[in-house]
């Protein structure tokens, strides 16, 4: 900060002494009036209001005002009321008197400047405070008849002291802010301090205060009030100066440490550059780069790509932007594992026991994973590969990956790219873009520092697609076996083999992945798992995992068969057993919170008996050691920790009511068995109805049924004509839940001929198959799924379509046991299963 003490001592002094002589000899320097117009325009000022004494500039723009100032400047007053507008914001070509204060000031025209772009800068000398009196209405301008005020105080000690004041007040803001030091000697220069009031306008005007407070001191005519008010601003402006002060007192000494700092490491830097300690960053970076390219076995194409590079950082400067850009650039081109790869398990046995001890069943998955393991030891590695695991939530599809990558010895990187819109979060972003990056893949080598690396995308159903681009289509170069050696990063710039790479997809559905994508993987299928797999996978994963993650011991708490097929079976009926290992987690997390009570009661007695012993110094009484509770968990006892069931049966109906037929099938949290319910009413003509949330697909399906059994009725229910005068309603239960697909086809048919017969459907029996108009059944998806939704809900009979014979020789013997199938081609064959009575 400058020093300004001298200045400011001098104009304090020549202040001080300007004021006093003037308060004391204010009545003899009296100044004759010169005669003032009644009448003068009027100029709306926005921001602040003008003091007599003061002399500032005011720019006129081309307009109404500017030609008022040509009339005002040929006059031979030359003089103008400036008034503030109430509000600051006010359009002053629009501004009427109401919108203007009544109190103004006299201001002299001392010179006019134009100005290139029209209208001028005028040199006003404020001379006296004025008042409109009466308005004189102009459509063009504002003119008034105004009355003017002289201040002719009577001096008395109190006026003194108050003079005193400000000028102690005004050299404080000397000392603090030199900017006032400019508006003094301006005030010196054309002020006499003739009269104490021009001695409080000044005052004033040095201050930061609100338009509105300087308002209502230029309003006040009483000089004692008027001056109490400007010693009152005066001191708030010397509190803020204060504070202000303060302020850069703290930042110049923290700008000065950091100065201070920034030079002393500076100099410590040269000195050990020059005597060989250490070299400069731009050294350190070059050696960084090196140092890993030796551990590298780097293509031909992208190490040139890097000496380029690094000619390039050697002549830059290192505070440049582009210095940054090029060794972020280097970075990366040099930390991605060129040549690195895993050394790979071939062992078909230790992959296999792995793969036992991670996951219970999934014996097809397992046995996929071994022939790529058998494959890649006659050929040299696994590679060139894309599985697709598609299966409903929690059955496991993440876990799989990680043991896939612990079975061949190989670093695992999971992303998920559900909800992705942007191509660039695979291919990178161009490196003109600030804050650019490389894709997911660039990201995932250096993260695991191999090549050959197990890269699993998460929910790949889910991606989206937006105007920044199609990120499934961009997955297109990155799965392609026959493309993928060659991948291009936009932000590398230069070609990365990724056919090392092994990758794992996953899904809920497979409807929703484009088809091109869809071709390039090796689909697998986990259907869920029945009751039989979940207890298994409880007793072996999910119990002893999270009962030591709740720091409870195996002797703690058990939990018996009966009552986990009760939690499977009354709680957790999804196709996964992720709900059901958070109801595991709940049940420990009660346990736990009894034995804490227990121990924290052992402890309050333990420390009863020291008091007793501290008291006594007699007393020989030992507790008798804990007995620690093991808890069992059971059917009976499994409402206290759960509450009642979620579920009760799958099945609305012990025996199968007229109109009523069950169908099976599949959604994307598992399979479901599914009701189709038939009545009929009277009506004027026949009609159908159906309802449940059905989609477009199932709504034809409902149409087909209805039609195929109006042109067959003579075959199944010859004695019976076709709902005559009747409309018949189909409902599907659960009416909430959107279902579709055209697998009903022959459960809705069955459904309508119950209700025409008046002959309820076997017991037991559930069905699948799609139907076309001349009765022929197609094939239908899911049938794993199905076959567990069947066993869970004790169906016993089940129909299937002929074509489905493939699927169903492919699933364990665990799950076909103890169902009686039945496939079929034709809908004749439906009938004779579903009414043996009239079959």
């Amino acid at each position: 900060m400058l020093n300004h003490d001298n200045d400011n001592n001098s104009l304090e002094l020549e202040l001080e002494n300007a004021i006093m002589n003037s308060l004391e000899d204010n009545h003899a320097l009296q100044k004759r009036t010169a005669a003032l117009p009644e009448q003068i325009f009027i100029f709306p000022i926005l921001r602040r209001p003008f003091f007599p004494g003061m002399a500032a500039p005011l720019v006129i723009e081309p307009g109404p005002f500017y030609e008022v100032l040509k009339v005002v400047a040929k006059s031979e007053h030359k003089c103008v009321g400036l008034l503030l507008s109430r509000l600051e914001n006010t359009d002053i070509y629009k501004a009427t008197f109401d919108d203007l204060y009544q109190v103004g000031v006299l201001a002299r025209v001392l010179r006019i400047i134009p100005m290139e772009q029209g209208g001028a800068q005028v040199i006003l000398n404020m001379e006296k405070r004025l008042q409109v009196v009466t308005p004189i209405h102009d459509a063009k301008t504002l003119k008034a008849q105004v009355a003017y005020f002289d201040d002719n105080p009577i001096l008395t000690p109190e006026l003194k002291a108050y003079a005193i004041s400000i000028i102690s007040t005004i050299k404080e803001l000397l000392k603090l802010n030199p900017l006032f030091k400019e508006e003094l000697q301006i005030f010196l220069g054309h002020s006499d301090f003739t009269e104490p009031g021009k001695l409080a306008d000044f005052a004033v005007a040095l201050t930061t205060a609100s338009r509105e407070e300087l308002q209502d001191v230029l309003e006040t005519l009483d000089i004692q009030r008027r001056i109490d008010k400007a010693l009152i601003l005066l001191k708030k402006e010397l509190d803020i100066s204060m504070l202000q002060n303060s302020i850069n007192q703290k930042i110049e000494a923290t700008i000065n440490k950091s100065q201070k700092d920034f030079f002393l490491r500076e100099q410590l830097k040269t000195i050990k550059k020059e005597l060989g300690i250490e070299r400069d960053d731009k050294s350190l970076d070059r050696e960084k780069f090196e140092t890993r390219l030796k551990e590298r076995v780097v293509p031909p194409d992208v190490l040139k790509a890097i000496n380029d590079e690094l000619e390039k950082l050697s002549v830059l400067e290192m505070q440049s932007a582009e210095y940054g850009v090029s060794r972020g650039y280097l970075d990366w081109l040099t930390i991605i594992p060129w040549g690195m790869k895993s050394t790979e398990n071939l062992d078909l046995d230790q992959a296999e026991k792995i793969l036992a001890q991670d996951h219970y069943g999934l014996e097809d998955i397992k046995q996929r994973i071994l022939e790529f393991i058998g494959v890649g030891r006659l050929t040299g590695g696994v590679k060139g590969s894309i599985l697709c695991l598609v299966g409903p939530p929690g059955v496991g599809k993440t876990s799989i990956g990680k043991s896939i990558a612990r079975a061949l010895n190989r670093k695992f990187y999971r992303f998920s790219v559900g909800g992705m819109r942007d191509e660039a979060e695979i291919k990178g972003h161009r490196r003109t873009y600030i804050g650019a990056m490389p894709g997911k893949m660039i990201q995932a080598l250096k993260y695991c520092q191999t090549m050959n690396p197990v890269i699993m995308l998460d929910e790949v159903d889910k991606m989206g697609k937006s105007f920044h681009g199609d990120p499934a289509s961009a997955l297109l170069e990155v799965l392609d076996p026959e493309q993928n050696a060659e991948f291009l990063d936009h932000y590398l710039d230069v070609r990365c083999d990724l056919s090392n790479v092994l990758f794992i997809v996953t899904a809920n559905i497979l409807d929703s992945i484009p088809e091109p994508l869809k071709d390039r993987m090796d689909i697998l299928r986990l259907s869920g798992y029945i009751m039989q797999e979940k207890i298994e996978i409880a007793k072996k994963y999910l119990i002893p995992r999270n009962r030591k993650e709740m720091g409870l011991k195996s002797s703690d708490v058990t939990f018996t068969v009966e009552g986990l097929r009760s939690m499977v079976n009354g709680y957790a009926r999804e196709a996964g057993v992720r709900n059901l290992e958070s109801l595991i987690k709940k049940v420990l997390r009660k346990l736990a919170i009894k034995i804490v009570r227990q121990q924290m009661q052992r402890e309050a007695e333990q420390r009863k008996l020291e008091e007793v012993k501290s008291k006594k110094k007699t007393s020989n009484k030992v507790l008798p050691p804990i007995q620690p509770l093991k808890y069992s968990i059971t059917s009976e006892n499994l409402k206290e920790y759960l509450g009642k069931p979620v579920f009760t049966s799958d099945r609305f109906y012990e025996r199968t009511p007229v109109g009523v037929c069950m169908g099976l099938a599949w959604t994307a949290m598992g399979g479901a068995t599914l009701y189709i319910e038939s009545i009929k009413v009277a009506a004027e003509k026949t009609t159908m109805k159906l309802t449940g949330q059905a989609g477009d697909v199932m709504k034809e399906s409902a149409e087909i049924a209805w039609s195929y059994l109006h042109s067959a009725i003579h075959k199944y229910a010859p004695n019976y004509t076709f709902f005559e005068k009747s409309q018949v309603h189909i409902h599907i239960p659960e009416g909430a839940t959107p279902k579709d697909g055209p697998s009903a086809g022959i459960t809705m048919v069955t459904s309508l001929l119950s209700l025409l017969s008046n002959t309820p459907v076997l017991d037991n029996l559930g069905m699948t198959g799609e139907l076309t108009l001349t009765g022929r059944i197609l094939p239908i998806g899911g049938v794993k799924e199905k076959m567990v939704a069947a066993r869970r809900s004790g169906l016993k009979v089940l129909i299937f379509p002929k074509d489905n014979i493939r699927d169903y020789e492919e699933l364990p013997d665990y799950i076909r046991k103890g169902m009686t199938m039945h496939f079929v081609e034709h809908y004749d064959e439906v009938f004779r299963i579903a009414f043996p009575k009239i079959g």
